[in-house]
Formats: C-alpha cells, structure tokens, sequence
C-alpha cells in the first residue's frame, strides 16, 4: 500500500488578474502559505507555462520546477484539460468551444484540433522535462449529444464515434510513451470518456493502450448516480490521478440527472467544497489507500455557495485530516506465532 501524497491544490478555478492570483509566483506563494505540497498547474496561460518554449528548453524547464520547489511546492501534474478537450468537438459545439482556442483560429475547427493536438504532444515533453509521470486532461466528445438515443442511434454509430476519438489520440498517446507519461482522463460529463463503459470502450479502440488512464474525480459520479466506490474497485489500476471535489444530488419532482437547464445553483446536482457534498471521502480515501494508488490528492474547487479562498483554507486540513499513514505492522501481531513447521501445523489440525 502506498501512502497517498498531498495535500495539493489545482491552480485553474484560482487564476485571476489580481494579486496573488495573478503570477505563477503569488499562487505558489499564496498556496505554500497555506500548507499546500504540490500544485497542479494549467498549461493554456503562457504567463504561468508556455508549453512552446518548454517543449524546446530543459533550461526553461529547469527555471519552472526550481522556482515551484523553492517555495516548497511539487508540481503533481500538468493540466491540459481545455487543450484535450479541443482534441475532438462535435459540431454543435464547435462556437462554444472556440473560445478556448487561439483567437486566429476559431471559427476554424480543423486548424483548432491540429493546434490541440500538437499542445498535448508538447505537455508530453515537457512533463518529462519536469520529471513527471503522470498528467491531467480531458478526451473531448464526438458522441455527447447523442448520448440519450433519441431518435435511435444507428448501428454502428458509437463505435465509429470511438474508432474516430482512438484515432485522434493515439499519435498523442504514443508520444506520451515515448517520454514516459500516462494519460489521466478525467472521467467527466460531456466527455466522450464519463463513466466506466465509456472508459471501457476508449481503451479497447485503443488497442489498450497502456497509457490511458484515469484521473479519478468522486464528484462527477455523484451527479451521475453511479457508485463512485464500487468504481475504484473496477478501475484502481487506472487511477493515476486523483481531484478531491465534492457534490450533492437532491432530485425533486420538477428535476434530476439532466437539471432541467437550470444554472449551477439550481440544478439538482451540484458540485460543492471538499466536506460540504455527500462524498463518503473516508471511504474514498480508504480504498484508493488499500489498492495502492499512487497519486496526488489534489483540491479542485468548483462551489456554488462558498468561495474559492475560504474552499482552499479549509481544503488543506480537509486533505490532510483524510490521508492515511499505511501500516507495515497487523494489529494481532503481539497475539502470532512464528513456528510455521509442518508437524506443528498438523499437529493444530489434530491430525
């Protein structure tokens, strides 16, 4: 069993134009601080890591990581969440989405996935420069708005949905192997990549690759009814990454698992600061311990009542009160016996 790490925070809900939020240096300042040991950092603002120059320079890299370690900080994992995202966009959601993409590119889809594709290549390479292992990012969808079949899906139309997803991702995969990374995607609504079918589905398109993986988020599965236990059970060996959020799901006769378009407040599931939601996070903590995941507990807050500062006060005791210290000793040591000979193994056994 390994003893998880933490606690850490995600940078990306925090960054804002003003002081401390506004430099790489106040928000490692900011988060040491608080008792922080690593940060998760976003890759889209080049004013906290440009994934072109680093991609190119072990000394620029080299400069990033001893300026976060110099105030006692881990970088846990790069985040390429919107970049991963823009990997595959359905139609429908190509106006939404261009807002993340480089202003001279939206409006531009094709030009958009194939600067997508070539930032995660970059985060690759620059996760190895840094020295990490693993690494946060979303799949993006091509499926989304088919996922309730209504009119019916035609025959063949979630495969060929996955087929094209795997053949978007499998140069970037391979490049990830290459430097020695796995994938950790977040198992997240509105990816193709939500729940543990569609996980399954992603990594047999694949080949099962070995560098898919998970980036487990209880959160997501509490909007979704799905037992987010049940699935560390299914899934531990992917689990590679790991956001400590919480949520509430208070169904009503007006509303549910869809929210009726409501707002975030409004909606009948809603994510919530670490303790506030319904997320048995001892269990969860338990058995991503007893399965000897080896990851990051990382804060990510998305709340709809409390604010991001008072969430990442609190979020470090909240982390740090839930790791467990793993034993090497069984706790009927004192009551054992070392003689494991034959004759008096049988001789207990009365025969």
């Amino acid at each position: 069993m390994n003893t998880i790490k933490g606690p850490a925070i995600f940078l990306a809900q925090f960054m804002d134009d003003k002081a401390p939020f506004n430099t790489l240096d106040g928000l490692c300042k900011w988060a040491s601080e608080l008792g922080y040991k690593g940060v998760q950092i976003p890759t889209l603002d080049k004013t906290i890591i440009d994934l072109d120059i680093a991609a190119n320079s072990q000394v620029y890299c080299d400069e990033l990581k001893g300026k976060i370690n110099s105030y006692g900080l881990e970088i846990t994992e790069l985040s390429t969440h919107i970049q991963g995202q823009l990997v595959a966009v359905h139609a429908a959601h190509d106006t939404m989405f261009d807002v993340f993409a480089p202003k001279e590119l939206q409006g531009k889809p094709k030009e958009r996935t194939l600067w997508a594709t070539d930032q995660m290549k970059k985060a690759a390479i620059v996760s190895r420069r840094l020295g990490l292992h693993t690494h946060a990012t979303f799949s993006g969808s091509l499926l989304w708005p088919m996922m309730h079949p209504w009119p019916q899906q035609p025959k063949g139309l979630v495969e060929a949905g996955f087929k094209e997803l795997s053949d978007r991702w499998l140069p970037i995969l391979n490049v990830f192997d290459q430097n020695g990374v796995d994938v950790c995607y977040e198992v997240h609504p509105v990816e193709d990549i939500h729940d543990g079918d569609t996980f399954e589905r992603f990594l047999e398109a694949t080949g099962n690759h070995k560098r898919v993986n998970i980036l487990y988020d209880p959160s997501h599965f509490v909007l979704q009814q799905l037992d987010y236990l049940k699935y560390i059970d299914h899934y531990h060996q992917f689990i590679k990454a790991f956001h400590v959020k919480d949520a509430e799901f208070h169904s009503s006769g007006k509303k549910g698992t869809f929210g009726g378009y409501n707002d975030w407040k409004n909606r009948a599931g809603r994510y919530r600061s670490p303790g506030d939601g319904q997320v048995d996070f001892k269990q969860v903590f338990s058995k991503l311990t007893e399965y000897g995941c080896d990851v990051w507990a990382v804060l990510e807050w998305e709340c709809v009542i409390k604010s991001p500062e008072q969430g990442a006060r609190e979020g470090v005791g909240f982390i740090q009160d839930h790791l467990i210290e793993t034993t090497n000793k069984r706790f009927d040591d004192f009551a054992g016996n070392d003689v494991t000979d034959e004759t008096y193994l049988r001789k207990i056994l009365g025969i």
